[in-house]
């Protein structure tokens, strides 16, 4: 049977009773009291100091010590000669209502200088240090990884339902998603290269013989209790960036997502929220225009500007003897030019000219076939070096030529593309079906060269197989 640690059913009552706002402030004057040390107060003191955690109301003496008595009959608090203090529940509450205000306020983030920090805390441990350095440096490892999940379960939180807000206001609706997007991607440009050199270093360091150097530094070499906790926070660690899968690239692969989902969330608001085109509503605007014009010159205005149909202007058509007509001449003052009704029907003149001349293509369909079997026969070269007779590292792969090498990655980035199965696994084909990539992940950093220059990224195990 599955239990859980239970909570006194009073433990929190103060927040919900009668007078839940003045018992809390109580609480708080207690709570900072406890944390300068002073174990007890007196009412007056109690009263004196409601104003210095926020409280502005007045209260009367015999409000505080109902309010009191009350915390007392829920054993939050204790008294004893007219003096009051927390109890150990009190204590808890008090946490428990700071840690619920601060999640409260707290957004979520996927901070990389938390990465960095992890890394240069694990190089730290790496190095000889005294007993009482190694328990301090162990600690705010710790402390780091904390703050590495807390804000990643925030922010995914926060992601979420950022996610499912569709009707917040259309331009603040855009702007937080598009800097949202920024910013995973600000996060994951780097995060390749953070993770392996953490992975790298925590697989050098010997958690036992670590734990046991910072146990003696803490003065605690008969706490077991606290040895087995370190153990759990190591293997916490280790399946942040160690274990296979790692929770690392869970993380990428979720803020990867995440773009592609806030991407599309967009597209489809701003599709949504688009005024729709009316024709009907458009027209009776015009007609209002119209009715409102006072000449009919201001319509004729209105009907050019709305609708671009000027009277014909055939510039090309001149007159018999253009010799006789001044070039200074207005138009409307010279003799009309006739418009052959084939203009006016089709916009085309009477003139009918020679065929023109059928092009002999077979010369462009010979080279353009002769191009396509050249870069068939250069393709086919290439999956016939990248074939692998099983799986091998990327790092073993060296001196590629550059077109082959353009054929690997092209495979390997259609597979972390895509997502993977139980074991890990990522798998992707070409487009044409001929190739398939099945690619996992490997520890190490690969190099490769070609004749263009030189790639370094994370190492891969690769299978690629003919279909």
């Amino acid at each position: 049977m599955t239990t859980f640690p239970r909570v006194p059913a009073d433990l929190f009552r103060f927040t919900t009773a009668p007078h839940a706002e003045l018992h809390t402030a109580v609480m708080r004057v207690l709570g900072v009291a406890n944390e300068r040390l002073e174990t007890v107060l007196t009412a007056d003191d109690v009263q004196q100091r409601l104003r210095s955690v926020g409280w502005a109301e007045q209260v009367t003496d015999d409000e505080v010590l109902a309010s009191l008595h009350a915390l007392r009959g829920w054993g939050l608090v204790d008294a004893g000669q007219h003096r009051y203090g927390l109890t150990k529940l009190g204590e808890a509450a008090c946490e428990g209502l700071k840690h619920a205000v601060t999640t409260l306020a707290a957004n979520g983030s996927l901070q990389t200088a938390v990465l960095d920090a992890i890394a240069a805390r694990l190089d730290e441990l790496t190095e000889p240090l005294s007993d009482g350095r190694a328990f301090g440096a162990l600690m705010e490892l710790e402390g780091h990884l904390d703050a590495l999940a807390k804000g990643t379960t925030r922010f995914n939180a926060d992601l979420q339902r950022l996610l499912r807000d569709e009707h917040a206001d259309l331009a603040t609706f855009q702007d937080v998603k598009r800097t949202t997007v920024t910013y995973l991607r600000d996060f994951i440009a780097d995060l390749d290269a953070r993770k392996v050199k953490i992975r790298a270093t925590a697989a050098e360091l010997d958690p036992a013989e670590l734990h046991a150097k910072a146990r003696n530094g803490a003065g605690l070499l008969t706490d077991d209790a606290w040895l087995h906790e370190r153990k759990e926070r190591w293997k916490e660690l280790r399946a942040w960036f160690v274990d296979n899968p790692p929770r690392v690239d869970e993380l990428q692969d979720v803020s990867r997502k995440a773009i592609v989902q806030l991407l599309r969330v967009l597209d489809r608001i701003s599709e949504q929220r688009k005024k729709p085109t009316n024709t009907a509503a458009d027209f009776r605007a015009l007609a209002e225009w119209f009715a409102r014009t006072e000449t009919e010159d201001e319509a004729h205005e209105l009907f050019n500007a709305a609708f671009g149909l000027y009277s014909s202007r055939h510039a090309h058509l001149a007159h018999a003897d253009g010799e006789l007509l001044s070039t200074s001449e207005a138009w409307e003052n010279t003799p009309p030019v006739p418009v052959s009704p084939q203009l006016r029907a089709t916009g085309k003149q009477e003139h009918i000219g020679a065929t023109g001349k059928v092009r002999d293509v077979g010369e462009v369909r010979r080279n353009r076939r002769e191009q396509a079997e050249r870069e068939r026969a250069e393709l086919e070269h290439a999956w016939s070096l990248i074939q692998t007779d099983g799986a091998i590292r990327i790092s073993t792969l060296t001196n590629l030529d550059h077109d082959t090498f353009h054929r690997l990655i092209d495979l390997v980035g259609r597979a972390l593309g895509s997502d993977p199965d139980s074991t890990g696994t990522r798998t992707a084909g070409t487009s044409d079906g001929r190739m398939q990539i099945n690619l996992r992940n490997a520890r190490g950093w690969a190099t490769m060269t070609t004749q263009k220059g030189t790639l370094s990224g994370p190492d891969y195990v690769i299978d690629v197989q003919s279909r």
